[in-house]
């Protein structure tokens, strides 16, 4: 049986398509990208924030994003600025995020639990994802779910999802039809339908409840009325994540 993390790097590698672009990050993104580019996507278009467009590592999974490995088999060695200018440019369809906590509209936090004054935590910060959640066409949010994470309100907004409804992106500024496309935990995978931009559960792991769902928030999920079940992990999947991380940087 596959583990929660597998499940999640190859949920998310499935949500890639051949021939377009997206943002790498550093651990489980970097992992289901490749994935994609092996198995169903060869013309799939990889960033990293580091400045690496196009690479393709080979041998181990680099350890960061600024790694000289992300480089290899690329067509651009560029710079963090190059590379965040494509998204501004609307070149990057894909983004992938991760957050310590979540709202109900997809907006996260990576800053600090707390206040910012007297923070119980202080966290890494934004680094290059306020921008991913701003330009990217379709962010992938790629986080475990618990009720600390899973909250009705942020101790710090750092990241935009849908603020705080239909249209409040546009009205702040940013790009029409950008924000949130999918969020995939260790439980299910969740979209954000355009009549109301809040996390709605679409699809389930195989042994997961809608209840497990629930009881793993500390808000109400709304659920897909078609709610369907994710299918397992493929022996070729499981088998080609192991052989693009041989180190267990990931895959521990």
């Amino acid at each position: 049986m596959a583990t929660d993390t597998e499940r999640m790097i190859v949920a998310s590698s499935r949500l890639l398509e051949n021939n377009k672009s997206v943002f790498v990050g550093t651990g489980m993104p970097m992992l289901a990208a490749s994935l994609a580019q092996r198995l169903h996507a060869p013309g799939l278009l990889t960033v990293y924030e580091g400045g690496g467009v196009g690479g393709q590592p080979e041998g181990r999974l680099p350890i960061q994003v600024s790694e000289s490995l992300t480089f290899k088999n690329g067509i651009i060695v560029g710079s963090m600025d190059y590379v965040m200018s494509l998204a501004q440019a609307g070149y990057i369809e894909y983004g992938f995020l991760g957050g310590a906590e979540i709202d109900p509209y997809g907006n996260l936090n990576t800053t600090v639990i707390g206040s910012w004054e007297k923070p119980k935590v202080r966290l890494p910060g934004s680094g290059g994802g306020a921008d991913i959640a701003s330009l990217c066409w379709r962010t992938i949010i790629l986080m475990r779910q618990d009720k600390r994470k899973f909250t009705p309100k942020l101790n710090f907004l750092t990241s935009p999802g849908y603020l705080n409804g239909p249209g409040a992106r546009e009205r702040s500024g940013l790009p029409s039809d950008t924000g949130p496309y999918r969020v995939v935990t260790q439980l299910g995978i969740y979209g954000f339908p355009e009549e109301t931009r809040r996390l709605t559960l679409l699809q389930l792991y195989e042994g997961i409840t809608v209840e497990d769902v629930q009881a793993n928030s500390g808000f109400e999920i709304e659920v897909h009325p078609d709610v369907y079940t994710i299918p397992d992990p493929t022996e070729e999947e499981l088998c080609k994540i192991h052989s693009l991380d041989p180190d267990g940087i990931v895959l521990v």
